[in-house]
């Protein structure tokens, strides 16, 4: 029948012998290729992560009991992402590419090599006869990339840190290896970038700090345990309290309160400065409303905002937020950035920065001197007031240099129409200087420490001169009141 004949002759096809062994080829390939998948990198064709991790630990195991040493070099790109956002990550791979090409020029058939992720890669070296030393190639990683990469016409010059533990010295497990060498890494980051450091076991005590640091504030935050001190601004005029500046404190349970110095940089670090910041920016704003609304009157506050908030976040629009919320006058919040904040992502931080003036708010300079001090910047951004950075104060009376910056300072806000304040005046003799000079305002411990809500209040409900007899001492831990 015809029917039959047409469904039988597929029958007779698969069992042919033929066909049966081009599909176990086929599933023997798609195997092969799976397993490869499992172990190598589909950009590099380096052995990956796994992989990596497995020729690791069986050479460790061969160093048991006996003379070989190895060491694990962690090398990461620097910057590498500034290379992905200004050309594309076709560039990046190839990029990538490329490095891992010059990464094997480095090493020996002996040595393994892996790409972990990202611009992340590994070397695993055998430390034996006249093999070179871990330094040594990192050196040589240091110096093969001094050549730029001509990437599709774009000429990139890139560079890596290294971090860099030893077997069986640090630790005699892959896990640990690993982990120590990116603790290097990180410390060589924290060095400048484009460098290398060995780990030591101080390493790892300061990254288990650091970790419980970042996990303490990450409760800090949850736990409202963060409170804000404030510092008054002295006219030099009449002595008179003219402003506040606000400083995030942080009350760690068992700790005591802890200054910004110790919990600032890790803050931003781990992201937290973004939210955190503008908690400061609210409670600054109600806080500023509350004593509008009571006998205390208006009261100028100032409140230092990270770079990061720029960035990563839209501080124009959450000041506008803020300040209607509370229904305070713009003009009684100021801003305090530093010259580095101006300087990254530079359009949207004017453009913020410009909201921020139309809506009336105050913009000053923080710790002027000390970053990039542009005069073009002056020029282009729209600034109310210099602060000359503490460097600068502390030695004014006593180095011809450090008074000669402060003055230059002073002079270059005249001419520009700025205010100018001096922070960290704590002598009679700097008091003495910026008077003779024409130092509009000044802060420090030489007038107030930064008090606690309570005592900041009765210091303004005391509306009193803080400008003292030069002739009188004073004490760093209190007020100078007249």
């Amino acid at each position: 029948m015809p029917g039959y004949e047409q469904h039988e002759q597929p029958r007779t096809c698969i069992a042919d012998p033929t066909f049966l062994v081009d599909k176990e080829t086929v599933r023997d390939a798609t195997q092969r290729q799976l397993n490869r998948l499992a172990h190598y990198d589909s950009l590099t064709n380096l052995p990956n992560r796994t992989q990596f991790y497995e020729t690791l630990r069986n050479n460790l195991a061969l160093t048991t009991g006996g003379t070989t040493r190895l060491a694990v070099l962690l090398i990461d790109l620097d910057q590498f992402k500034n290379v992905n956002s200004a050309l594309g990550h076709a560039i990046g791979d190839e990029l990538l590419l490329h490095f891992s090409a010059r990464l094997l020029s480095c090493i020996t058939p002996h040595d393994a090599i892996g790409r972990l992720g990202g611009d992340e890669f590994a070397l695993m070296l055998t430390m034996h006869g006249s093999a070179p030393d871990a330094c040594t190639v990192a050196e040589k990683i240091r110096d093969v990339l001094r050549a730029p990469f001509d990437l599709q016409g774009h000429e990139v010059v890139v560079t890596a840190s290294v971090g860099i533990a030893f077997a069986p010295e640090d630790a005699t497990n892959a896990e640990t290896l690993l982990r120590y060498a990116d603790i290097a890494m990180y410390r060589a980051k924290q060095a400048g970038r484009d460098t290398w450091c060995c780990f030591t076991a101080q390493m790892n005590v300061d990254a288990l700090a650091r970790h419980d640091l970042e996990m303490a504030l990450r409760r800090a935050v949850d736990n409202d345990e963060f409170v804000v001190y404030y510092q008054p601004k002295v006219r030099l005029s009449d002595g008179m309290v003219c402003g506040l500046e606000a400083l995030l404190r942080w009350e760690r349970p068992g700790h005591g309160l802890i200054t910004p110095s110790a919990f600032i940089p890790a803050m931003e670090e781990c992201g937290l400065i973004v939210r955190v910041g503008n908690w400061v920016i609210d409670t600054v704003c109600r806080q500023i409303g509350e004593w509008m609304r009571s006998p205390l009157g208006k009261v100028e506050v100032s409140v230092n905002v990270a770079q990061r908030q720029f960035v990563e976040s839209d501080v124009a629009a959450h000041v506008e937020l803020a300040v209607a919320r509370n229904g305070i006058p713009a003009e009684l919040l100021e801003l305090e950035l530093t010259e580095g904040s101006l300087m990254t992502n530079t359009e949207r931080t004017l453009a913020s920065l410009q909201r921020l003036k139309q809506q009336g708010v105050k913009i000053s300079i923080d710790d002027f001197g000390t970053g990039y001090s542009s005069l073009a910047y002056l020029r282009r951004f729209p600034i109310d007031k210099l602060k000359i950075d503490i460097a600068f104060i502390r030695d004014v009376a006593a180095t011809p240099d450090a008074a000669a910056i402060a003055l230059a300072i002073i002079r270059l806000a005249q001419s520009l129409k700025l205010e100018v304040i001096a922070e960290g005046v704590e002598t009679s003799a700097q008091l003495a200087f910026l008077r003779r000079h024409g130092c509009g305002q000044m802060q420090g411990y030489y007038f107030s420490a930064p008090l606690p809500l309570v005592q900041i209040e009765a210091l303004l409900r005391e509306s009193c001169s803080l400008s003292p007899p030069p002739a009188k001492k004073t004490d760093r831990s209190g007020l100078r009141l007249c």
